[in-house]
C-alpha cells in the first residue's frame, strides 16, 4: 500500500475544527489537503490510536479536561464518550496495548491518570496521581506533567516539566500505579518528552526550557536514569526565545530529530553505536512554532505542523544520511499541534 493515513490534532480556538485527516502517498511523495475528521471534541491537542481502531484524544470542557474515545471503525468516526474531570485538559495521551490501558498527562494540574479500555473502546478511570513541587524558572511554578508513556520494559514514565523530574511507575494489569522511582534532572531543564532507543538501554530526554537533549542510561531493574551527555537543539548564538517541543528517533536507531519552537526548525543528530549524539544540521519548518512532527511508518517521510502559522511541511527523509528534504510547504493545518500516522 502506497497510501498512509495521517491524523492531525489541534486547538479549536481560532476556527480550527480539532481533528483532521489526510493521506500520504509514499509512491509520489505527496500529501492530500487535511480535511476535518472529528469536529465535536474541544481542544484535541494530542492523539493516540489503538490497534482495535479507536482514537483517544485530549478533550476540554467548561472547567474540565479528560480523554475522548472515538470509534474509527465506522463509516464516519463516532465520538463514543468524553471522560472529563475537574481541572485542565491533558497535554499527552498514550495507549498500552498489552494491558489495554490509556494514560493521560495533565500539564496544568500536575497529574497523571490511568484508564482501562472497556470492551466497547470507551474508558474507565482506574487511578490518578497528583504531584507537588516546583522548579527555579517562572514556568516551573508547580508540577507540570507533560508526558506519560511506556518504557521498553512496560513501566509508565512521566516527564514533570515543573519539578525537573523523570518518574517511573510499575503498572498493574487493572491500571493501578505502584510506588514510583524518581530521577532528578538539572534545575531548569524542563523535561517535556522522552524517547527510547530501539535496541540500546538509552533514552533521550527533551528539555523544553533548556532547548537541549539529555542522553540517559536507563536501568530497567530500578526504573531510574543516569545522565550521560547533554546536547543543545539550537545554535550557540541563538538569543531569542525557543522551546524544544518534540523528539523522534528513526526506527533503526541511527538518527534523532527534535523540533524547535522559536528557531522554527528541526534539528537532526546522528546516533552512534553507543547511543551518543552528534549534531548534523537544521532544517526550517517554513512556519511558526512547530509543536509536533512525526516520521511516517516507512521512515522515508516526515510531516511537521506549525501551530501559529497554521501550515505544515512534508519532508522526504534520506535513510542513509538522515537528511530531511522539504518537498511540500504551506500544507493547510489549522491550529494543528499533533501528528499521528495510522499503521
Amino acid at each position: 500500500m502506497s497510501k498512509e493515513t495521517v491524523i492531525l490534532g489541534g486547538y479549536t480556538r481560532k476556527g480550527g475544527k480539532g481533528i483532521y485527516k489526510a493521506e500520504l502517498d509514499t509512491a509520489t511523495g505527496s500529501v492530500s489537503t487535511p480535511l476535518p475528521y472529528v469536529d465535536s471534541v474541544n481542544g484535541p491537542t494530542y492523539l493516540a490510536s489503538s490497534k482495535a481502531g479507536y482514537l483517544y484524544a485530549c478533550a476540554a470542557g467548561a472547567g474540565e479536561g479528560g480523554v475522548a474515545s472515538i470509534n474509527m471503525n465506522t463509516a464516519k468516526p463516532q465520538v463514543m464518550s468524553q471522560l472529563l474531570q475537574p481541572g485542565g485538559s491533558p497535554a499527552y495521551v498514550s495507549v498500552d496495548e498489552d494491558r489495554q490501558l490509556v494514560f493521560a498527562a495533565f500539564y496544568h494540574d500536575g497529574r497523571v491518570s490511568a484508564y482501562k479500555i472497556q470492551d466497547d473502546g470507551t474508558l474507565k478511570l482506574t487511578d490518578s496521581v497528583t504531584r507537588e513541587g516546583h522548579g527555579p524558572l517562572p514556568e516551573q511554578d508547580a508540577s507540570h506533567v507533560h508526558f506519560a508513556d511506556l518504557t521498553p520494559d512496560g513501566r509508565l514514565v512521566i516527564c514533570d516539566l515543573g519539578t525537573d523530574t523523570l518518574v517511573t511507575f510499575p503498572v498493574s494489569r487493572d491500571g493501578k500505579l505502584g510506588t514510583p522511582a524518581e530521577t532528578q534532572m538539572t534545575p531548569g531543564f524542563g523535561p517535556r518528552h522522552i524517547a527510547f532507543h530501539p535496541t540500546l538501554p538509552v533514552a533521550y530526554l527533551l528539555g523544553e526550557l533548556s532547548s537541549s537533549i539529555d542522553v540517559l542510561d536507563y536501568d530497567a531493574a530500578t526504573g531510574t536514569f543516569t545522565p550521560r551527555e547533554v546536547v543543545s537543539t539550537i545554535p550557540d548564538d541563538w538569543t531569542e526565545h525557543n522551546g524544544a517541543a518534540a523528539v523522534r528517533l528513526s526506527a533503526d536507531g541511527s538518527y534523532l530529530y527534535a523540533s524547535n519552537r522559536g528557531h522554527n526548525s528541526i534539528a537532526s543528530f546522528k546516533i552512534d553505536k553507543s547511543g551518543n549524539l552528534t549534531f548534523l544540521r537544521y532544517v526550517s519548518t517554513y512556519g511558526d512554532f512547530p509543536r509536533d512532527f512525526a516520521l511516517d511508518p516507512t521512515g522515508n517521510y516526515a510531516l511537521a505542523v506549525n501551530q501559529n502559522s497554521d501550515n505544515g511541511t512534508l519532508y522526504r527523509r534520506d535513510p542513509v544520511n538522515g537528511d530531511l528534504i522539504p518537498i511540500a510547504i504551506n500544507i493547510p493545518t489549522p491550529e494543528a499541534v499533533c501528528v499521528r500516522f495510522l499503521k
